[in-house]
């Protein structure tokens, strides 16, 4: 297993606005949000208990910015104050604290590099294409298509895309793959990414997809604490 090097800063607040001295980390988290997915799924998958903060994005709480100027979910803040702020760096920390499927054995860097690079901002494009008017909504969803037929090739000789066992590299991209397909469902749907669908459809019909989907009200200062999972 090649060592990857989480990266993280000592949050210093004054008293009133230092959360964690709680006993539980703090996530702050929006549930339809891939990133916040995939750090809620290893979380529950390495058997870690957080207080579970919901973010609205549109109202950001001020403590979220605080700890994190970039004012992006999901924010981990651990008892000792220290910050995570990226996903990738999330799903690490909890799984190096227990890793009981060995989903670190295999990271798969490049396909997740391209997941995180080229094809998210793709699915940006494609699902608000309205910003983007230089060129339409399906010529958007073709040029993302190539790394969908990169997964579907993946897929043809194995449940998932390292083998026949979820794998860190399959969270890291079922929540992105899953928000292009809703793009639009009846076009997914009916496309020829046999693999892809039935590789999205385990995920989206197991009991760990549904434990990181339960809704939440959205978290205000002074709120009782809300226990995840």
């Amino acid at each position: 297993m090649v060592g990857y090097p989480i990266r993280v800063f000592l949050a210093t607040f004054p008293d009133s606005m230092n959360d964690a001295t709680t006993s539980y980390p703090i996530l702050y988290s929006f549930r339809r949000c891939p990133y916040a997915m995939r750090a809620r799924i290893t979380i529950v998958k390495s058997k870690q208990v957080v207080e579970l903060r919901e973010v609205v994005l549109r109202d950001k709480p001020a403590s979220m910015i605080q700890y994190s100027k970039k004012g992006t979910v999901p924010v981990l803040v651990l008892e000792d104050g220290m910050v995570i702020d990226e996903s990738l760096d999330i799903m690490k920390w909890a799984l190096k604290l227990s890793d009981p499927d060995s989903w670190l054995v295999e990271l798969g860097d490049n396909l997740l590099k391209e997941n995180d690079g080229t094809f998210k901002k793709l699915l940006d494009r494609y699902k608000y294409s309205n910003r983007h008017p230089e060129h339409s909504q399906e010529y958007y969803r073709k040029q993302g298509e190539t790394f969908l037929q990169k997964l579907e090739y993946l897929l043809s000789g194995h449940t998932f895309l390292s083998g026949d066992q979820m794998r860190f590299i399959d969270i890291a991209i079922l929540p992105f793959v899953r928000q292009f397909a809703y793009v639009d469902i009846a076009w997914f749907d009916t496309s020829s990414y046999v693999n892809v669908r039935r590789w999205l459809d385990t995920f989206l019909y197991s009991t760990l997809f549904g434990q990181v989907m339960r809704k939440h009200e959205q978290w205000h200062e002074g709120d009782e604490p809300v226990l995840f999972p």
